[in-house]
């Protein structure tokens, strides 16, 4: 992943090839701005050529039903993660917009491809007023998730959710990633399931701040994340910690012109 971005961003190393990514919104500044503009539609609804504007009030008409609630801080917070993602490089297999109205559930919280490889998003975040909330604990949280996910404990069978999507025609998924998910959703089908060693992931971890920004404490997020990580097991992994001045900066940027 570059370093220059519109975002602020901090990059530890894992060891290797692994690494975390530390990001702070304070605001959305011009850059910022100008970056979601260019993604906006492509992250929600791939392809679709669908102005700007109509695909905004899309997303407000959903976010309005679930203010206040854990589904808004999600929501958001993982739209900042696709952004992010989407800025450096990797190709998204997968709509945030699920494929069902007033929704954007779909198996996995992303489906990456990058250079040939193909990387596994679970999206967590918090609010910092709450109890013991950190990005160490909601990284362990994303990556049990993904966990339960590749093993059988899911509700539903998260890879034929993401092959629907990737077999969507606006999304134009690389040929090969949909074949793969289709491979292992139908081996969850029969009951074959999977560890998280035989794959890439990207645990994502959001900390909402209550309006005054603070910056983290990066040392000790290292710290906390190389402890974390030493105890997953994956093929590779990337981090992502992103830490948010307050939920309005986005709401403010979907009311703008």
């Amino acid at each position: 992943m570059p370093v220059a971005s519109p975002f602020a961003v901090t990059i530890k190393d894992l060891g290797n090839g692994n690494e975390l990514f530390i990001i702070d919104i304070p605001d959305i500044n011009a850059g910022l701005k100008e970056l979601i503009d260019a993604k906006f539609v492509k992250i929600c609804e791939g392809n679709s050529g669908t102005d700007l504007g109509i695909v905004k009030n899309r997303l407000i008409q959903f976010l309005n039903t679930k203010k206040g609630g854990n589904l808004e801080i999600g929501s958001i917070s993982e739209f900042f993660l696709h952004l992010y993602l989407n800025h450096v490089g990797y190709s998204p297999q997968f709509l945030y917009f699920n494929l069902e109205e007033n929704s954007i559930k779909k198996g996995f919280d992303g489906y990456y491809c990058l250079n040939n490889s193909e990387w596994i998003l679970e999206s967590k975040s918090g609010n910092i007023t709450t109890a013991g909330v950190s990005h160490s604990s909601k990284i362990k949280e994303a990556y049990n998730d993904l966990a339960d996910k590749f093993s059988g404990k899911a509700k539903n069978n998260p890879w034929r959710n993401a092959y629907d999507h990737a077999s969507h025609i606006d999304v134009g998924a690389n040929s090969n990633t949909r074949a793969n998910i289709k491979k292992f959703s139908d081996l969850y089908s029969t009951g074959t399931f999977h560890s998280t060693k035989q794959f890439n992931v990207i645990p994502g971890s959001t900390i909402v701040l209550d309006g005054t920004w603070i910056a983290p404490d990066y040392d000790q997020i290292e710290v906390d994340i190389k402890a974390a990580v030493n105890k997953f097991q994956f093929d590779r992994i990337k981090v992502l910690c992103v830490t948010k001045k307050t939920l309005q900066l986005f709401w403010d940027y979907l009311q703008s012109p």
